[in-house]
C-alpha cells in the first residue's frame, strides 16, 4: 500500500519510548499510518526504534532527552509546530523512585521531587504547550497511570501519590478541556515484564509477568473510539472490562 501523503497522516507523541510500553505503542502507531515524535532519555535504543518505524513510511522525529527538563519540551514543541498540528500525546515516560524500594519514611524529599516532576509536572506541561495544536484536531491525550495510584502497596507512596495525581489531572483536564474538543484519559497498563518493573523488584524473578505486548488489544480498541465518549475515563489494558466510572 502506497503510504499516505504527509500532510493527511496523524501525527502522534509518544514520551518514554525508547522501550517497554512507550516502544510497544509507538509500533503500533506506525504500522497504523501515524507520524511519530519519539522522546526518550536513553539515546541509543531511541534511535535504533526510530530506525524501526521508519520502514512503515512516515515520518520520525526523534528527540533524545527528559522530559522534565524545559528546553527539551521546547525541542518536543518544535517538532509539533512544523506540522502545526497534534492528534495524540501519550504522557509514557515515568519515573520510579528509589531501587529497591522502601518505605515513604525512607525517601528522600529531593527523590519524591523527581517523581513528581517527571510524572506530573512534565505531562502538565507538555498538555500546557502542545493544547492549540491538540485542539486543531481534536485530539487525545493519554496520561499512562498505574494500580500503585489505588493499591496503596508497600514501598511503592512516592510513584503511587505521583499516579493518583496524575489520575486526578487527567479527569480534571477532561472537564477543562471538553470546550476546546480535547479528550483526555487515563490508562492503567497494568504489570509488565520492563525494565522498570525489574528495578522496583531487582534480582527478583519477573518472567511471569506479561509483556507490553500484552497490552495490544486494548490500545486498539481505544484508538478506535470517538474521543468526547471516552474523555475523562481511567482505563485499565488487561483488565476483562477495560472501562472504569469517570
Amino acid at each position: 500500500m502506497k503510504p499516505a501523503p504527509a500532510a493527511d497522516r496523524p501525527l502522534a507523541l509518544v514520551t518514554g519510548a525508547s522501550r517497554g510500553l512507550g516502544a510497544t505503542i509507538a509500533r503500533l502507531l506506525a504500522a497504523d499510518a501515524y507520524d511519530l515524535v519519539v522522546v526518550a532519555r536513553a539515546s541509543a535504543p531511541l534511535a535504533a526504534l526510530a530506525g524501526e518505524l521508519r520502514s512503515h513510511g512516515g515520518l520520525v522525529v526523534e528527540i533524545a532527552g527528559d522530559v522534565s527538563e524545559p528546553e527539551v519540551r521546547r525541542a518536543i514543541v518544535a517538532a509539533v509546530e512544523r506540522r502545526g498540528r497534534l492528534d495524540l500525546l501519550v504522557n509514557n515516560a515515568s519515573e520510579l523512585g528509589p531501587s529497591p524500594l522502601r518505605p515513604s519514611t525512607q525517601w528522600s524529599l529531593d527523590a519524591l521531587e523527581r517523581v513528581l516532576r517527571v510524572n506530573v509536572v512534565a505531562p502538565l506541561a507538555l498538555i500546557q504547550l502542545l493544547e492549540p495544536y491538540l485542539a486543531r484536531r481534536e485530539g487525545l491525550v493519554v496520561n499512562i497511570s498505574s494500580d500503585a495510584a489505588i493499591g496503596a502497596y508497600p514501598g511503592w507512596g512516592g510513584y503511587g501519590a505521583s499516579k493518583a495525581a496524575l489520575d486526578l489531572l487527567s479527569r480534571t483536564l477532561a472537564a477543562e478541556l471538553r470546550d476546546r474538543s480535547v479528550a483526555v484519559v487515563a490508562v492503567d497498563p497494568g504489570d509488565m515484564r520492563t525494565q522498570m518493573h525489574q528495578a522496583a523488584y531487582p534480582g527478583e524473578d519477573i518472567s511471569d509477568r506479561p509483556l507490553p505486548d500484552a497490552t495490544l488489544p486494548f490500545w486498539a480498541w481505544l484508538l478506535g473510539q470517538p474521543h468526547a465518549e471516552i474523555s475523562g475515563q481511567r482505563f485499565r489494558a488487561q483488565s476483562d472490562h477495560w472501562g472504569t466510572p469517570p
